[in-house]
């Protein structure tokens, strides 16, 4: 949900029937796709086949062996895969992940380099991953819904594929465990994360530190912030309703993810997490990855 009145460019907007020749017609190449499963399944397809760039929030293609589910920050080696898909007319599909897992991606990623043996993660997640109405006031008033329906494989497989190393024409997920709890609460935008990361070895705590302030972040796209990964300072958090739009310039707020809360013991370091669901964990992601493919000339037609 965003607060406001509709730009006046978005006011007048034509909302039409899936049409190919209308595509054609108005020199449609890019198309950002948000459909429900079963209805992506077909039109997705259909769109590549006849040459368009998807970039689809949906899931119902996260898990093919050639498509990619694309965060740039972590893994933009992953877009090659597009050039094994064997859709018509050079068409293909690139997806964003499940929104709690964009979070858990970008924080694991700068500690990949530690070798990571287990992860338990628990997410508190806002009322607006529910979609539109969402779930009903008297189930989630004054209340939390221990349960939402595929979530918890949902990150386990997407965040194993997205860490993974890309083998030729194939990613090898990466080699990690990973439990995950979710949980739906009573707030509007942001999740929060709980998590918990077993290393093979001890390792001290200012290398994490450091480790997550100089995490990497694509440069000089219009929808990447300064930094993919802030490190708060204050002992209370990171919490939804002050750190879910961070992200600076003011076009990348939200697109951010707040860490804080560090601590260790032994092998075992524990952190909490926001991220907002619907710019960084949706629309904005995927955003993202038109611009870093159009970047890499994969959009050559629409330049």
């Amino acid at each position: 949900m965003i607060e406001g009145d509709i730009p006046n460019y978005a006011k007048n907007l034509r909302i039409n029937t899936f049409d190919l020749e209308l595509f054609n017609k108005r020199n449609i190449k890019v198309v950002f796709s948000a459909l429900p499963p079963d209805v992506a399944l077909l039109y997705e397809k259909i769109l590549a086949n006849n040459g368009f760039a998807v970039f689809s929030n949906s899931r119902a293609y996260r898990y093919e062996d050639d498509v990619p589910i694309l965060i740039p920050e972590v893994n933009p080696d992953h877009i090659k895969l597009t050039n094994f898909q064997k859709n018509g007319s050079n068409g293909f599909i690139i997806t964003n992940a499940n929104c709690s897992a964009t979070g858990l991606a970008l924080a694991l990623k700068p500690l990949l380099q530690f070798n990571i043996r287990n992860v338990f993660v628990s997410t508190y997640q806002a009322l607006s991953g529910a979609g539109y109405p969402g779930v009903a006031s008297l189930n989630i008033n004054s209340n939390v819904v221990p349960y939402i329906k595929g979530e918890e494989e949902k990150i386990i497989a997407e965040t194993k594929k997205i860490l993974g190393k890309l083998n030729g024409n194939k990613i090898r997920d990466y080699k990690i465990n990973i439990v995950s709890s979710c949980a739906r609460v009573p707030v509007r935008d942001g999740h929060l994360e709980s998590v918990v990361v077993e290393f093979e070895n001890e390792v001290d705590l200012n290398l994490i530190k450091n480790a997550f302030s100089n995490n990497s972040s694509i440069k000089n796209l219009p929808t990447s912030p300064e930094t993919s990964i802030i490190l708060a300072k204050e002992i209370d958090r990171p919490q939804p309703w002050k750190d879910a739009y961070a992200g600076a310039p003011q076009r990348a707020r939200g697109m951010s993810v707040t860490i804080g809360r560090l601590k260790k013991q032994g092998r075992w370091v524990r952190f909490w997490l926001v991220v907002h669901n619907t710019i960084r964990g949706a629309a904005g992601n995927s955003i993202l990855n038109a611009e870093y493919a159009l970047k890499k000339g994969y959009l050559k037609e629409v330049n």
